[in-house]
């Protein structure tokens, strides 16, 4: 386990899929990261690649070839690396193998980077596709799950989520069981406050469009604590807590790939959101989470 600090905030991540395990206030002692009950949710802020998502019979094909993949991939489920490290930023690593090669026919470079800033902790997800001759296709997402109430206090249904820019977003359906139905999106009030109950999520995830600069955020008018993540360039957002069992938590989701739609036939060039890298090349994708 990797133990980051500064003055405001101490965060722990694990090499066991270089995901973030705690993100406490150093003021106050709040714990704001799921801690993985396993008997509702067992992890805590899984990193998402090389799909986010769902596959249609978690199976795709790429140049006439099957392969089969569960859902959201592998990455969660590797030990990274760890690249470098200090008392505030540590990089993990995760390269091809013949493991994941069997599932996903690429070669990559996964780093991914865990910085803190004052009361904020930024990740950065650096995709590199080592390949002199093959085109990489995938998609990359985060899945961090944040306490809900954050103090004792509070109830799960005093907090709401705030929305900025506050405008309107397309909001995806997403059916049990047979992938997102793209063709039946509609128009979501996200110009105003969303509150927060289980009801919310009873037909899974909500799925937002995103397009720029946006920040969601999980706060109540009965304590001064809440949390917020922030991203610039991912196209979709996911808000998620489990239903019908139900956990006092909800994971806000940035991601660059979405899962398969109701009509895909499979073949990974043409999925809904997979992102592509020319040989050689590199691309980064960021959000931060603040807490206060």
């Amino acid at each position: 386990m990797v133990t980051l600090h500064n003055d405001f905030l101490t965060v722990t991540a694990s090499p066991a899929g270089a995901e973030l395990t705690s993100v406490k206030n150093n003021l106050t002692g709040v714990e704001y990261l799921w801690q993985a009950d396993p008997k509702v949710w067992k992890r805590h802020a899984p990193v998402l690649f090389p799909i986010v998502g769902k596959l249609q019979n978690d199976a795709y094909t790429f140049e006439g070839k099957t392969y089969h993949m569960t859902q959201h991939g592998f990455a969660r489920d590797r030990e990274f690396d760890v690249l470098a490290q200090s008392e505030t930023q540590v990089r993990f690593v995760l390269r091809d193998d013949d493991e994941t090669r069997a599932m996903y026919p690429f070669a990559f470079e996964l780093v991914i980077t865990y910085t803190l800033d004052n009361n904020l902790v930024h990740v950065d997800y650096q995709v590199t596709n080592p390949d002199t001759k093959q085109v990489m296709y995938f998609a990359i997402g985060a899945h961090p799950g944040f306490n809900i109430p954050v103090t004792d206090d509070t109830e799960f249904t005093d907090y709401y989520m705030s929305f900025e820019p506050k405008k309107s977003r397309v909001q995806i359906p997403l059916v049990a069981g047979k992938g997102i139905d793209y063709a039946h999106r509609t128009l979501a009030a996200t110009d105003v406050n969303q509150a927060l109950n289980h009801e919310f999520f009873k037909d899974d995830a909500v799925i937002y469009e995103l397009n720029g600069r946006t920040k969601f955020s999980i706060v109540s008018d009965k304590t001064k604590h809440g949390v917020s993540l922030s991203v610039s360039d991912a196209p979709f957002m996911g808000v998620w807590s489990p239903y019908p069992t139900t956990g006092d938590f909800v994971c806000i989701e940035p991601w660059w790939g979405i899962a398969d739609t109701i009509e895909h036939k499979g073949d990974f060039t043409d999925k809904l959101g997979i992102n592509t890298l020319e040989p050689g090349a590199q691309i980064t994708h960021s959000y931060s989470i603040s807490i206060f």
